[in-house]
């Protein structure tokens, strides 16, 4: 279930309530935003992990045959068991969070089902968007970036339109981020006809599109907070950025395949850190808010 792929989840429930306005720290708003992280996190970023290794059993059958499914440290049945528990044990807590809401159209369950749906279709054939590395790692950033922002902002207030595309289009940067995950895997992706962008473009070309997608998209955001007028916020996101483009050039672009990891936990921090002022910003805009 990889849970250290839950954090952005987390992270995302945390930014779409702080950009619904509505939250209030009182316990019951507490208690939903847990539950609303158990639901984007350790339930249905889970079954998302556990049905891409499912899926992915013959690749990492080359690229990491120490993996639980091609070591055989659990069983096909097993996995599939626990991928209906995961799945059914977040859309129980989507529709939970529905009725405590009061919502008179289930947004929740909608999202977790939406989710549910491009997480089968990005691992599964006949579809497998993981085939092309465009499609695929966008709807990765969008799965880490907006989903979970739009269920903890439906979850408090109202999912406008005008953030729903704001995030799509801050999700293109989590498509930089996603590439990072295909540098292990080039051997594999290979071998199999996958066409991640390190396969198609090369290691050090993939890796500039990279840290391109991250900055360009992010910066793409600073206009917003200018245009909406949240210059104060604009001016802490660019500063969050400088660090991020000097950790790309001491770790990403250098040697992707080394510093992967090191490079990932030096500068998504402060990513996650721009995308939280960002909803701040959002928030407390009134421009956006009434679109």
């Amino acid at each position: 279930m990889k849970p250290v792929t839950w954090i952005p989840l987390l992270w995302g429930v945390v930014c779409g309530a702080a950009a619904s306005g509505n939250f209030h720290w009182r316990i019951q708003d507490v208690i939903a935003s847990i539950a609303c992280m158990l639901m984007s996190g350790p339930l249905l970023t889970g079954y998302t992990q556990t049905i891409n290794d499912y899926y992915d059993r013959e690749i990492d059958a080359i690229n990491e045959p120490y993996r639980p499914i091609p070591s055989g440290a659990i069983t096909i049945p097993q996995v599939i068991l626990q991928i209906w528990i995961l799945l059914l044990g977040g859309l129980g807590v989507a529709y939970s969070l529905d009725l405590w809401a009061g919502h008179s159209t289930p947004v929740l369950l909608l999202l977790a089902l939406g989710g549910s749906l491009v997480s089968f279709i990005y691992s599964a054939p006949p579809l497998k968007l993981k085939q092309n590395g465009w499609i695929g790692n966008y709807a990765l950033g969008a799965s880490y970036i907006a989903l979970p922002w739009w269920a903890g902002q439906a979850l408090f207030g109202h999912l406008t339109w005008a953030t729903a595309l704001l995030t799509l289009a801050y999700s293109l940067s989590g498509l930089g981020i996603a590439v990072i995950n295909d540098f292990k895997s080039v051997e594999g992706d290979k071998a199999l006809g996958l066409e991640s962008l390190p396969v198609v473009f090369g290691i050090k070309q993939a890796s500039w599109i990279s840290a391109g997608m991250i900055d360009l998209f992010q910066l793409a955001m600073v206009g917003v907070l200018i245009a909406i007028g949240q210059h104060f916020a604009s001016v802490i996101l660019v500063l969050l950025i400088i660090p991020q483009i000097t950790f790309q050039d001491f770790w990403l672009l250098r040697d992707p395949l080394t510093f992967d990891v090191r490079y990932q936990a030096s500068a998504q921090p402060f990513l996650i850190l721009g995308m939280l002022v960002t909803a701040l910003a959002v928030g407390h805009s009134p421009l956006i808010q009434s679109l």
